[in-house]
């Protein structure tokens, strides 16, 4: 199955390497291109692409508040040059499904690009501990007084731990037994259950949670 892109980075140069990076691979259509974040959204309305490929610093309306707008309706992939907690942290409170930084080579580009795709997250390694970090320090609930095990079935509880360990769609189902499509199932229900906008943010209340 093809993966329709949509890009979107206010610089146009920026965006001609990006779409000459994701049209070489035979399994991925960049499907239209956005130099802000208005113009972003209302494409990714209009197109439905399976994922908007999304920079930060735009005008009009930036990435984090495109990508907000766009949670629950698309898979948003944050790519920036900026390597800073504001970007990384805002990025997973709007609902991103991943964040890389620009300095990421094109072969790693295209694979975070079908990792989202298959509905799982990815965060750049170098951003990774610290994002943990922020979320256990800014967390607006602490974690003992959500209790997911009161609202999640035993079931729901496992494939959230998997989530938390970092495995995608396709491991969990071979780790519990079960289909790729029951696993997708129990994820969206999981996220529904917490009030999460995605996997990421799962992994995360996962952490917090176990005290990990």
């Amino acid at each position: 199955m093809t993966i329709r892109v949509l890009v979107a980075d206010d610089h146009a140069a920026v965006r001609a390497g990006i779409v000459l990076i994701l049209d070489g691979a035979d399994d991925i259509q960049v499907v239209g291109e956005a130099a802000d974040g208005e113009t972003a959204v209302e494409m990714a309305l209009q197109l439905c692409p399976d994922l908007v490929l999304m920079d930060v610093r735009m005008p009009r309306l930036d990435g984090l508040s495109a990508t907000k707008r766009l949670s629950g309706i698309t898979d948003v992939l944050i790519l920036t040059t900026f390597d800073v907690d504001e970007y990384v942290f805002g990025a997973m409170r709007a609902g991103a499904a991943g964040f890389l930084l620009k300095n990421t080579d094109a072969n790693a580009l295209v694979e975070a690009v079908r990792v989202v795709a298959r509905g799982d997250g990815l965060i750049s390694p170098t951003v990774t501990r610290r994002l943990i970090s922020a979320f256990a320090k800014n967390s607006t609930t602490p974690a003992k007084e959500r209790e997911p095990h009161e609202n999640l079935t035993p079931r729901e509880w496992e494939v959230l731990a998997c989530i938390g360990r970092g495995l995608s769609n396709a491991e969990i189902a071979r780790e519990l037994d079960m289909a790729e499509a029951t696993t997708k199932t129990h994820v969206s229900r999981v996220l529904n259950k917490l009030g999460l906008r995605s996997r990421v943010q799962a992994a995360i209340f996962y952490g917090e949670s176990a005290g990990t």
